[in-house]
C-alpha cells in the first residue's frame, strides 16, 4: 500500500501542474490504482517567496505554508512536498508545524547532482530569492560541490523568463535561457541546475531534458515523491 503525499501548490500554479503531470509519468502504472495518492493545495494565493526573501515585500510566506501543511496533515497525508525551490527557504518553519515529513526539493536534487558529476562546480539557474537565500549554495558545499551563478545581466534575464513569461503565462525565450546555461558551463559548472520550477515547465515543454548536463529540480522531486510514496518507477 503506497502513501498518501500532501502537495502545498499554486507556488506557481502552472510548475504545480507539471508536477503532477510528471509523477504520473514516472510512475510505473498499469491501471489507475497503480498511482500515487496526492492531495494537492493549489495555494495561489501564498505570498511571493522572492518578493519577501529580497526585502520587497512584508508577507511572509513561511506561516501560509505552515498552516497548508497542518491543514495536509489533518486529512491523513504520510509526507508533503513543496513543488518550489524558492519556498525552500521555508522548509523548516514548515516541517515544525507538523509531525510528518517535509521533502526538499533542494537536497533532493543536490543529491542528484552529486550522482551524476562526483565533486564539481554546478550552475545554478534559479530566482533571485533562491540564490539571496544560498539554500543551493549551502546543500552544494556540503556535498562537496561548488556553485556558480548568473552575473547581474543574466540573473534579469532568468528572472524575466520565470516571472514576464512563464508566470505570466507568455511563451517562454528557451534560447535566451540556454545562453545563459551555456555562459556558466564556460565558467566552469560540470551541470546546471533548473532551480526554479517555472523554468521546469520550460524544459517540459520544450523537452530539454535530453541533455544530461541539466538538472532539474522538478523532475528530481517528482521521481523522489514516486519512490517515497512506495511506488515503482518507470524506466
Amino acid at each position: 500500500m503506497s502513501d498518501e503525499v500532501g502537495v502545498i501548490g499554486g507556488v506557481g500554479p502552472a510548475a504545480t501542474v507539471c508536477f503532477l503531470d510528471l509523477v504520473v509519468r514516472h510512475t510505473a502504472a498499469g491501471r489507475d490504482q497503480d498511482h500515487v495518492n496526492l492531495v494537492v493545495l493549489q495555494h495561489a494565493a501564498i505570498p511571493d517567496r522572492t518578493a519577501y526573501i529580497l526585502g520587497e515585500s512584508s508577507d511572509d510566506p513561511g506561516p501560509v505554508m505552515a498552516a497548508d501543511a497542518r491543514r495536509l496533515e489533518g486529512l491523513g497525508v504520510q509526507f508533503v512536498v513543496v513543488p518550489c525551490n524558492t519556498a525552500h527557504h521555508f522548509t523548516q518553519e514548515v516541517a515544525a508545524a507538523v509531525r510528518i515529513p517535509v521533502l526538499s526539493i533542494v537536497d533532493e536534487t543536490v543529491d542528484e547532482v552529486a550522482r551524476r558529476i562526483g565533486t564539481g562546480t554546478v550552475g545554478l539557474l534559479a530566482t533571485s530569492g533562491t540564490l539571496a537565500a544560498q539554500v543551493y549554495q549551502h546543500a552544494a558545499a556540503a556535498r562537496g560541490l561548488a556553485t556558480v551563478q548568473p552575473d547581474e545581466d543574466d540573473q534579469r534575464t532568468v528572472m524575466r523568463v520565470i516571472y514576464d513569461q512563464v508566470k505570466a503565462g507568455l511563451p517562454a525565450d528557451v534560447d535566451a535561457l540556454l545562453a545563459v546555461a551555456d555562459r556558466l558551463r564556460a565558467r566552469g559548472a560540470d551541470a546546471v541546475v533548473l532551480g526554479c520550477t517555472e523554468l521546469s515547465v520550460v524544459a517540459a515543454e520544450h523537452d530539454l531534458l535530453g541533455d544530461r548536463t541539466l538538472v532539474d529540480s522538478l523532475d528530481v522531486l517528482a521521481r523522489r515523491t514516486v519512490v517515497r510514496a512506495g511506488r515503482p518507477l518507470r524506466d
